[in-house]
């Protein structure tokens, strides 16, 4: 991100006392990335991944900003199979991407601008943690969100929480669930107590009938008990 002087609404502004989202972000959300810059058609360096949060005028190539965008605040773009997604150490210096399922991609913690496009879950993963907004399987049951788009159109509906049974607070279950989380190993991972299983008593077979007695083997009589004539 290019430093200078803070662009008007970059963060969440109030209005009315609700919150609304800064002026360039559904603009950004709505931009079609990862194409040739009609303006700079014979550089190599024309693919248009940056974003300028001062002018939210489309995307831009680097040619372009080093032209008409000098000292503004800028965002880069990248892409993973196909969607497009922005780093969370840069994302969050300028919008508030809490309850948001953060991602490691090549070393990097990154956020998914828009939802992607999911088969039909299983009904098996009904009780796993899922988007409020697209239902998509989430990592981590703390978040929320599974892109920037699910939670703007989540939290415009002050009662997007009640559908699914959760609070837009931060509860305590919550909190122990997010530091419990291994945020320092790279990749989003929830830590689970796993207790010993007990195992099941022997099997005991009951007998309901009447016992019967196992036939002996039968035996020779002995040459002394034979009767002799005289």
């Amino acid at each position: 991100m290019v430093m200078g002087e803070e662009p008007k609404m970059v963060k969440e502004v109030k209005k009315d006392g609700e919150k609304t989202s800064p002026p360039w972000l559904e603009p950004l959300l709505t931009t079609k990335f990862f194409v040739q810059c009609k303006a700079h058609v014979d550089s190599h360096k024309r693919e248009c991944n940056m974003y300028c949060l001062d002018c939210f005028n489309g995307a831009l190539c680097s040619l372009c900003l080093s032209q008409d965008h000098h000292n503004h605040h800028t965002i880069q773009i990248r892409r993973s199979s196909y969607h497009d997604v922005i780093r969370a150490v840069e994302i969050q210096k300028v919008f508030d991407i809490s309850r948001v399922q953060t991602y490691v991609i090549n070393s990097a913690r990154v956020v998914f601008l828009n939802p992607r496009p999911q088969p039909r879950p299983p009904k098996a993963a009904a009780a796993s943690p899922c988007c409020l907004t697209c239902f998509r399987s989430l990592l981590d049951s703390f978040n929320f969100y599974c892109s920037l788009a699910c939670k703007i159109a989540g939290t415009s509906n002050e009662d997007y929480c009640k559908t699914n049974g959760k609070k837009g607070k931060i509860d305590a279950s919550d909190t122990e669930s997010y530091s419990s989380s291994g945020h320092e190993s790279g990749r989003s991972t929830v830590v689970e107590s796993f207790n010993p299983s007990t195992p099941p008593p022997a099997s005991v077979s009951y007998q309901t009938g009447p016992t019967k007695r196992r036939k002996g083997i039968p035996h020779r009589s002995s040459f002394g008990g034979l009767l002799l004539e005289v």
